[in-house]
């Protein structure tokens, strides 16, 4: 008898130190984002991830059969953190460049955005070709898409840059700069809190839109696979568009009213 309870012990120890040595599977889908971009990534009065990206998150987890986990982090750290196998996908309105996708698979996209201006009152600028002479003022946010496309297509002295959206903002609205280049939600959003001294220019005055995309692990092909296939189910249900009319119904009445290609038109 004791030998049998010792062999069995004996057998016990053995599958324990197996299981904590050899890897751990689990089926958790990690998704990375920066709760800071309402109303695609945010928090609600508790605390919690809410909002499009946040929906999206979960029902691509309930279509893959797998429990999500949301985890917040700076947008700057997304990429590094997908490269290290910290997280399975970002899913926070990343736009997808050729400079990312050095690094990351792209899914196919399910935003079209387009970069917008927020002008201030007493500018004339009336358009993005205005910014181009002599003595205008655009501020851009360091490191993103609209920063890039200043540099591109204006004079270096015409560009005043800023690690922030808000300083940018305030720029604008206190006069010092003529306008803002910025994603066309932001600039939205900046206007109605900024109605005073500041209005927006929509007019699209980009040769190709943005497109925003998931972006996974360059070795997980099996995954994009899924994640694309999820894609088309979800925009062929009009899930998306539900997710546009419940959380960006008024902005959407107001590119409807100037005959604009809304965030979720893909065609």
């Amino acid at each position: 008898m004791k030998k049998i309870t010792i062999l069995t012990l004996s057998f016990l120890v053995v599958a324990l130190l197996a299981a904590a040595c050899g890897p751990q599977q689990t089926d958790e889908l990690v998704v990375g984002m920066e709760l800071a971009y309402p109303p695609f990534e945010t928090t609600d009065e508790n605390g919690d991830p809410a909002g499009i990206s946040v929906e999206m998150a979960y029902a691509l987890g309930e279509y893959l059969d797998r429990p999500v986990r949301i985890e917040n982090m700076a947008f700057s750290g997304l990429i590094p953190a997908l490269s290290t196998g910290k997280i399975d996908i970002i899913l926070s309105s990343m736009t997808i460049t050729e400079e990312r996708a050095k690094t990351v698979n792209f899914s196919d996209p399910y935003v079209k955005a387009q970069l917008s201006l927020l002008v201030n009152k007493d500018s004339p600028v009336q358009s993005f070709d205005d910014l181009k002479e002599e003595g205008r003022k655009l501020a851009v946010k360091t490191g993103t898409t609209g920063y890039l496309f200043a540099l591109a297509h204006l004079p270096e002295e015409n560009i005043v840059s800023f690690d922030r959206e808000t300083a940018c903002v305030l720029e604008v609205a206190q006069g010092r700069a003529d306008a803002f280049i910025y994603d066309a939600l932001t600039i939205y959003r900046n206007a109605q809190e900024n109605s005073d001294t500041t209005r927006a220019i929509f007019t699209p005055f980009q040769e190709e839109y943005e497109y925003w995309g998931m972006a996974l692990n360059q070795k997980d092909t099996e995954l994009l696979e899924q994640v694309n296939a999820f894609i088309a189910h979800y925009q062929a249900a009009g899930s998306i568009n539900e997710l546009a009319d419940r959380y960006l119904g008024e902005v959407k009445a107001v590119f409807d009213a100037q005959n604009l290609p809304f965030f979720f038109d893909l065609e």
